[in-house]
C-alpha cells in the first residue's frame, strides 16, 4: 500500500502487513511527523505512480528502509530497476587532433631570434656605456673611437718627500685641459717611470676627478706613490688607451 504524510506530502511504498488489520501508527521519515495509519480498504488497484513521483525512505514504528527515488519503490517490491541507457558509441565527438609539428617549431624558431635580437640590443648598449662613461683602453682594445684625445695634458714638477718612517713619497700632479670646441671624455691617466736607459720601471693609473669636460674647462690630478724604484729618472704621463 501507498502512504502520504499529511505534512509533507511524501509517499511511502509499504506492505500491507507493515500496518496489519488494525491500523497502527507510523512517522514520516522526512520531516518526522507521525500518524495513525488505518488499514486499506479493498479497493480495486490503482495504476502505479508516474516515475517521476519520488519515494522516499519507509519508516514505520521507527525502522527506516531506504527506497530509490525516481523507481517508486520498485527495489521495496521486489522488482529489478531498469538498467541505465547505453550510450551510442557513434554519437561520442571525436578526439581534437594533435596540433601540427610545424607550427611548434615555428614557435620554438621565432622565440630564438626574439632572444637573439634582445642580446644584440644589450650588446650595443653596453658598448655605449663604455664608449661614454670613461673606459678609453676597452674601447681602444675592440678598436672602437679614437686612439688619440684632443685634450691637453701637463705635469707639475715631482715630489719627492722622506717621511719619518724612513718611507719616501712620490707625488704626481698636473692638470687636463680641453681645447676643442666640443665637449670630450676625460679618460684614465697613465703615469710610468723611467730609468736612465729609458726602461719603464714603474706604472699606475691615475683616475680624473671629472670624466667630462666641456670646452675651454680644465680639471686637476694628483697622486702619490710610496716607495717607488730609487732608479726612476723620468716621469711620462698619457691617456690610457692611446697608441705609442
Amino acid at each position: 500500500m501507498i502512504l502520504e504524510c499529511p505534512e509533507c506530502r511524501t509517499r511511502y511504498l509499504v506492505p500491507d502487513s507493515a500496518i496489519g488489520m488494525e491500523g497502527r501508527t507510523v512517522r514520516c521519515a522526512n520531516c518526522r511527523h507521525s500518524w495513525f495509519q488505518a488499514p486499506e480498504e479493498d479497493v480495486p488497484a490503482e495504476a502505479p505512480p508516474p516515475a517521476s513521483v519520488p519515494v522516499a525512505a519507509t519508516a514505520v514504528a521507527g525502522t527506516a528502509a531506504s527506497v530509490g527515488a525516481g523507481a517508486y519503490g520498485a527495489a521495496a517490491a521486489g522488482v529489478a530497476a531498469p538498467p541505465p541507457p547505453i550510450a551510442d558509441p557513434v554519437a561520442a565527438p571525436p578526439p581534437s587532433p594533435a596540433p601540427p609539428l610545424l607550427k611548434s617549431r615555428r614557435n620554438r624558431v621565432r622565440r630564438w631570434n626574439a632572444a637573439a635580437i634582445g642580446a644584440g640590443a644589450l650588446m650595443l648598449a653596453g658598448v655605449g656605456a663604455i664608449l661614454w662613461s670613461g673606459a678609453p683602453g676597452l674601447a681602444a682594445w675592440a678598436g672602437l673611437g679614437e686612439t688619440e684625445s684632443p685634450l691637453l695634458l701637463r705635469d707639475n714638477p715631482i715630489e719627492r718627500r722622506e717621511l719619518e718612517n724612513g718611507s719616501e713619497l712620490f707625488a704626481v700632479s698636473g692638470q687636463v685641459t680641453n681645447p676643442s670646441a666640443a665637449r670630450q671624455r676625460v679618460p684614465d691617466i697613465r703615469a710610468e717611470l723611467h730609468d736612465a736607459q729609458g726602461r719603464t720601471v714603474y706604472s699606475w693609473t691615475i683616475t680624473p676627478e671629472r670624466r667630462t669636460l666641456a670646452p675651454g674647462e680644465a680639471v686637476d690630478f694628483n697622486s702619490a706613490k710610496l716607495d717607488v724604484p730609487r732608479n726612476s729618472r723620468r716621469l711620462e704621463l698619457s691617456f690610457a688607451g692611446e697608441a705609442g
